[in-house]
């Protein structure tokens, strides 16, 4: 298995960025359309966990929208192959003394590249 094949990285590392600004920018429609819409996708947050897409675009429905604003570090993205991929970061919110990390799994589907699997938590 290869892993980080230049071009392969560089769409996974477009999908990753681009799910970051919409997460700060609380556009839930793009958020909506880059997790895999399936029974099958999770997400386990900091105070939720939700299993399946329905979840998952209920909760983003109703989150709040203020406070998104967050810096990235240590940003790690790999892939295995040409289908597979882990992204994972950890991140500073504005205003808050916090620190979190943040953990992807995402596959390409017909539809393009879609997280099926996340993780966000914040160290103690």
């Amino acid at each position: 298995m290869e892993i980080n094949i230049p071009d392969v990285l560089a769409e996974v590392t477009a999908a990753f960025e681009r799910y970051e600004v919409a997460l700060v920018n609380n556009d839930v429609a793009v958020l909506d359309e880059l997790f895999w819409n399936s029974p099958l996708t999770l997400r386990y947050g900091a105070t939720e966990n939700l299993y399946g897409f329905d979840e998952i675009r209920a909760f983003r429905a109703v989150r709040p929208s203020a406070g998104l604003a967050r810096t990235l570090g240590r940003t790690v993205i790999t892939t295995y192959g040409r289908a597979f991929a882990t992204a994972n970061t950890e991140f500073h919110r504005a205003g808050s003394d916090r620190a979190g990390r943040q953990s992807q799994t995402w596959m390409l589907t017909p539809d393009g590249w879609r997280v099926v699997a996340a993780h966000v938590s914040y160290l103690s």
